[in-house]
């Protein structure tokens, strides 16, 4: 990528509140995979890899939209990571609140995308499990959420 259009995602992810349409539900959905890539406390090549198909997937006409939920995402991980106001449990009830406020977040998890990153931790026992955990407090979202609807 040229380097116009790496300050071009850097200003759209910086100023993204005012600059970027639907911010919440990107947002939203940095922190569903945050929570799922913090686990394991880094965002290794293969992480970064399934998250930048993901977002191609989820924004497929807008490759800027794209790149701005890719470095949302590993802005989140980072705090998590450099315990800079932020770990995993508050990224998860912020999720749990943000789900229960606005219920069309539902919609915005996709939890077969989110299993993807499973494979980047099948060497590390204790991060599958926290990942698993995770997909199941989703899954049991989603759950609850159908049936109020």
């Amino acid at each position: 990528m040229a380097w116009i259009g790496k300050v071009k995602i850097w200003f759209l992810t910086f100023f993204r509140d005012v600059f970027v349409y639907h911010n919440s539900s990107l947002e939203f959905r940095a922190k569903v995979f945050a929570a799922i890539i913090g686990a394991n406390k880094k965002v290794d090549a293969c992480e970064e890899k399934i998250l930048e198909e993901v977002a191609l997937e989820i924004y497929p006409d807008d490759p800027a939209r794209a790149d701005v939920l890719v470095m949302t995402t590993k802005e989140y991980v980072n705090k998590i990571v450099q315990n800079n106001g932020l770990d995993l449990n508050e990224l998860i009830i912020a999720i749990d609140h943000e789900l229960k406020d606005v219920r069309r977040f539902c919609d915005k998890i996709n939890l077969e995308q989110l299993r993807r990153f499973l494979v980047c931790t099948e060497n590390d026992e204790e991060t599958q499990m926290i990942q698993r955990r995770i997909l199941e407090f989703l899954e049991n979202e989603l759950e609850d959420f159908r049936k109020i609807r």
